[in-house]
């Protein structure tokens, strides 16, 4: 397949790479102090997040989309982040978070070009400070 017509969740190895890449995410939170403010706002038990995580970007990238049926109920991505106060720092430790990711997971070059902008504008547009 073409990589530049690839989607996305092809791109990251379907369903593997984006556990492979999520689960990279959640270790990083968790190992490295410079994440210790972002990773105070999840849950102790990050089994939850990670499968989250995982569906919600399966769909988002253009593979299946199983978040909702997996998760019935569960808020949009902003209504979710809402009783957090996201601010600069916050949200560009999760991207260096992510960043970190996609180096330790693997991801291929293509795949970032196409996701780190996408990603990075989420987060902007989940900051509380931004008003």
């Amino acid at each position: 397949m073409n990589q530049i017509s690839a989607s996305p969740y092809r791109l990251v190895g379907e369903e593997t790479g984006v556990r492979r890449l999520v689960d990279a995410f959640y270790d990083a939170m968790e190992r490295e102090p410079a994440f210790a403010r972002l990773r105070a706002i999840h849950a102790p038990d990050l089994a939850a997040m990670r499968a989250r995580l995982a569906d919600f970007l399966t769909g988002w990238l253009g593979g299946p989309r199983v978040y909702a049926e997996r998760h019935p109920g569960r808020p949009c991505i902003f209504s979710a982040h809402t009783p957090f106060a996201i601010d600069a720092d916050l949200a560009d430790q999760w991207m260096a978070c992510m960043r970190g990711a996609f180096a330790d997971s693997g991801t291929p070059e293509p795949f970032r070009a196409l996701v780190d902008p996408a990603l990075a504008s989420l987060c902007a547009n989940l900051r509380c400070d931004r008003y």
